[in-house]
């Protein structure tokens, strides 16, 4: 049996908890200090770290839990990434015994060009290529390369529960409403996570089927989304990559 915790770090990020009551792997740890105090609090020894990319705010804490805990570090191959023990590339796999796990590993490029993500047990770790209702910004990768990360996310199955590594949910939602306001799953979306965050609870995990109907960059299928991207950018009949880059570039601006 496994249980599933999104520990709180910095303002917005989650570092994400997976244990058996012995034994825990967490994702993506930038800061180190929440887990260790939540690992000494439920007395869990860390057996894995598995790192999405290489950004600061989700690799800060591999060497000193690397070097407390003794623990495996699994990561893209990049040199960038500190105290890395198990360098991996999409369609590796992550097979551990304590705790009995087994991911599936999803190159994920277009935040970095590095990112993973990884599947198993029904959890989707995506760092940062899908937020609630949202998806990274472009630092490194194109438009082309980000739908088709997305392709393979929206392959997946429905009840996938989306474990993203940051809280920013309700300004996603915000902004998504400027393009879909008459969507009613979102708007319903809308109503239970300002509730959530209201009682300080996080929105996340979400599922992939919440995503499929409320998030703007997972619907660059569909004729709505297309229909807005022809508009965005004066053209008829863009591809689908062209409409999450429409998509995308009015997130930018509405950003600001």
């Amino acid at each position: 049996m496994l249980t599933l915790i999104p520990l709180p770090a910095f303002t917005d990020n989650y570092i994400w908890v997976l244990h058996d009551g012995r034994h825990a792997v967490a994702v993506d740890p930038g800061d180190p200090a929440p887990l260790i105090a939540f690992l000494d609090a439920h007395r869990l020894a860390l057996t894995a770290l598995l790192i999405t990319h290489h950004h600061r705010d989700h690799t800060g804490g591999n060497a000193l839990l690397h070097q407390r805990y003794g623990c495996a570090v699994y990561a893209p191959e990049n040199p960038r990434i500190p105290a890395v023990s198990h360098p991996l590339h999409g369609g590796d796999c992550v097979t551990l015994t304590q705790p009995e796990i087994c991911f599936e590993v999803l190159a994920t490029p277009g935040h970095t060009l590095d990112h993973l993500s990884y599947v198993g047990h029904g959890f989707l770790f995506c760092g940062d290529t899908v937020f609630g209702c949202g998806c990274g910004k472009l630092f490194e990768g194109s438009a082309a390369m980000m739908a088709t990360s997305l392709d393979a996310i929206l392959a997946l199955p429905d009840a996938t529960r989306v474990c993203c590594a940051h809280e920013y949910t309700l300004s996603n939602i915000d902004f998504a409403k400027t393009l879909d306001g008459g969507n009613p799953a979102l708007l319903e979306r809308e109503r239970q996570d300002r509730a959530r965050r209201s009682r300080n609870q996080p929105t996340l995990p979400s599922t992939l089927a919440l995503e499929k109907a409320t998030n703007p960059f997972l619907r660059f299928h569909d004729p709505d989304m297309t229909a807005f991207a022809a508009r965005y950018l004066n053209r008829p009949h863009p591809s689908p990559a062209e409409t999450f880059g429409a998509i995308r570039a009015a997130k930018d601006a509405w950003d600001g």
